[in-house]
């Protein structure tokens, strides 16, 4: 779904209640190309004062300062609870997690899945940065983890992946295939093979984290379907474009 949000263009996904959330496209800000123009990344090569105008308008649109984190494709998840009111720089994480109200998640991704995670109350929510490494080494499970520690009694969970990379555009080699493996037969159908280049594969990313999140026990599950290679007007592609801007999953609890 598609919505204006304090001038901005956002895509989210169902109404939860408890809960709000989105993804930021690439357009309602201040940026020139190639970081045209809604750029949240601080290390996209762009300059730092347009990203702070940028953030700036973020801000606005949501209730407190977001959580932003410093993303290393790996699985480690911060409680942004623990972090609140101390004056640190961005910690090096791929996720967060918060039971407080109007504390709000951010995750940034320019083909990397945005996952937003949270139980069937909106007792608490998390967002994690789901690349294939990431995903593979299981951050997404590692959110979850943490989201029971912090909500034990949750009747249940449910989960949104918004805009990333689609099937038709990302290549992989053997190594990412084998990543999966331990997931067994049902990963294998999200590889498909490239005949004309032997060793190389069309994986299916969404269907991977969706694959996760349903064997870690969430229930509800939700992918938009969206793919950022293939809309340049609405989306930024590290894969399309090389240098290019950042989206953001914004999340928070009402």
């Amino acid at each position: 779904m598609e919505h204006v949000i304090h001038g901005l263009p956002v895509v989210t996904g169902p109404h939860w209640p408890g809960v709000h959330y989105f993804c930021t496209t690439r357009q309602g800000g201040v940026g020139e190309a190639p970081h045209d123009t809604l750029n949240l990344g601080l290390r996209a090569d762009d300059r730092p004062e347009v990203v702070r105008e940028n953030r700036r308008r973020v801000r606005a649109a949501v209730p407190s300062e977001p959580l932003w984190l410093r993303q290393v494709h790996g699985a480690d998840v911060v409680d942004a609870d623990v972090l609140a009111g101390i004056p640190l720089p961005e910690p090096a994480a791929d996720a967060s997690v918060t039971a407080a109200r109007r504390r709000v998640l951010a995750i940034m991704v320019a083909d990397c899945l945005p996952v937003f995670i949270t139980d069937l109350d909106g007792k608490v929510v998390g967002a994690a940065h789901a690349g294939w490494r990431g995903l593979a080494a299981g951050v997404l499970e590692n959110t979850l983890d943490r989201l029971r520690a912090k909500h034990p009694g949750a009747r249940g969970w449910r989960a949104w992946v918004g805009p990333g990379i689609g099937p038709e555009h990302f290549e992989v080699g053997d190594d990412v295939r084998d990543a999966f493996a331990p997931l067994g037969a049902e990963a294998l159908p999200h590889f498909k093979p490239r005949p004309a280049h032997p060793g190389k594969w069309l994986a299916d990313l969404p269907a991977l984290a969706l694959l996760r999140l349903q064997r870690a026990g969430v229930e509800d599950v939700h992918a938009c379907g969206l793919c950022t290679v293939s809309d340049a007007e609405r989306f930024f592609s590290y894969r399309r474009d090389g240098i290019t801007g950042r989206m953001a999953l914004l999340a928070w609890r009402e």
